[in-house]
């Protein structure tokens, strides 16, 4: 199909299933489980019964090597025509918006006519891998050709290989967990206690007042006994916020708290896009279009010149360029609360004119941003955050908002591991 212009890429809409602590309702499910179940409830909710979409593009930042074709078996799994393709990727916590840009980039560009883009993540069934030691030997028996041989590397066998070694968040390049790494921010930045407990109460209450007043019922399907994201904490207060301790410094100059950090998360999400065409020859609504997208990564390595997840600051600041905008163009930002740290510190960058002008390339500061305006339905620190589930949480809800409203437009920012940042426009 030869186009002379650019498709307009539709968001049919979203589903997802609650998110959960880890550890708690899904310690035995697998993220194919969750990601099939995502994918269900697109398709029960779309009637998308025995059909076949153009592409399917998900993934997941913690895995086993088992899932090494995990969307195209997350999609086998679903009542999809099984001649639905799909494919993985990774971008850290982005990989669900990146999916979705990507799919959106396909759509936009005549490749196909409709997609689903989404991530899933589960902490509770952490892939456990033995030091290379105990590989080598199993290797070097495996290798073996005679009995002797078979036998011999046992000899080698010693108490520490039995010893599991456990993915974790922290930084190859820099040893610091992201929590860590956070703290240099919220120092850097000047971001008090008091600051970042106020932006994880109103994550909160916002998120169990949306729940109470039925937003989420059509985004959240049921799932392994979970109906509601169980890390909300409706009756949570400043007090009690106040009175939990510092997480990653604990030298006494800590601000930052379990209760303004987003938990461990698992969980799993998935968006539907489109042409116009597709939509409507399918009867299916419009909630909002997918207009631009933009990636940027910092040298955080260099403590001194950017923080480890500042750099949404800079792709925002890009696409906005991009786009003819200013930052204050918009009628909702759904910024991910990685940390309330992280968040905090990026509007500030955006209102500070020196790093604007001197990090940015701009004349003078983004400015300030309606705060009332800012996670209107909660935010990762109260719903939580499973990876790369949470880019499909952000674009499902976003684009239900703009529907509700009838016109507007919404800015999506997602830090990521790896000094990257993933951004977003949706419009209506």
């Amino acid at each position: 199909m030869h186009l002379r212009e650019p498709r307009r890429v539709a968001i049919i809409g979203g589903s997802r299933i609650p998110f959960c602590r880890s550890y708690t309702k899904y310690a035995q499910q697998s993220n194919q489980e969750m990601m099939t179940a995502a994918l269900n409830g697109l398709v029960e909710k779309y009637r998308l019964q025995g059909k076949q979409l153009g592409d399917v593009a998900l993934g997941a930042v913690i895995k086993h090597s088992r899932d090494w074709n995990l969307a195209r078996e997350s999609v086998l799994g679903t009542q999809l025509a099984a001649n639905t393709p799909a494919y993985d990727l990774q971008r850290a916590c982005g990989t669900g918006l990146e999916a979705a840009i990507q799919i959106g980039s396909k759509i936009a560009l005549g490749q196909i006519d409709c997609g689903i883009a989404g991530g899933v993540d589960s902490v509770s069934d952490t892939p456990i891998v033995y030091p290379d030691g105990y590989r080598n030997v199993l290797l070097g028996s495996f290798m073996g050709r005679s009995f002797w041989q078979k036998l011999k590397p046992w000899f080698g066998l010693r108490p520490s290989h039995f010893k599991p070694e456990f993915p974790g968040t922290d930084e190859p390049r820099t040893g610091l967990s992201m929590g860590g790494s956070t703290e240099l921010t919220a120092k850097a930045w000047g971001i008090t206690r008091d600051a970042q407990d106020q932006l994880a109460f109103e994550s909160h209450s916002k998120a169990a007042a949306a729940w109470e007043a039925g937003f989420y019922e059509d985004l959240v399907v049921p799932f392994a006994g979970a109906d509601v994201d169980n890390n909300m904490r409706p009756d949570t207060s400043l007090e009690k916020l106040a009175k939990l301790k510092p997480a990653f410094d604990r030298s006494g100059n800590g601000t930052m708290t379990a209760g303004n950090s987003t938990p461990l998360t698992d969980g799993a999400s998935a968006v539907l896009l489109a042409s116009e065409e597709w939509a409507a020859a399918n009867n299916l609504p419009v909630l909002a279009y997918l207009t631009y997208g933009k990636v940027a990564a910092v040298d955080f390595v260099d403590h001194d010149r950017d923080n480890l997840l500042l750099a949404p600051a800079f792709a925002v600041s890009d696409m906005l360029k991009d786009a003819d905008l200013s930052l204050q163009d918009f009628d909702f930002y759904e910024i991910h609360e990685a940390f309330a740290a992280q968040t905090l510190a990026t509007l500030k960058a955006w209102e500070s004119e020196d790093f604007c002008k001197h990090r940015l390339g701009r004349d003078a500061a983004l400015g300030s941003i309606d705060r009332s305006k800012l996670n209107v339905k909660g935010g990762s620190l109260a719903i939580g955050h499973p990876f790369a589930a949470t880019g499909g949480r952000l674009v499902g809800g976003l684009a239900k908002l703009l529907d509700e409203k009838g016109s507007g437009r919404g800015l999506i920012s997602v830090c990521t591991a790896g000094g990257m940042g993933v951004t977003a426009i949706l419009e209506r």
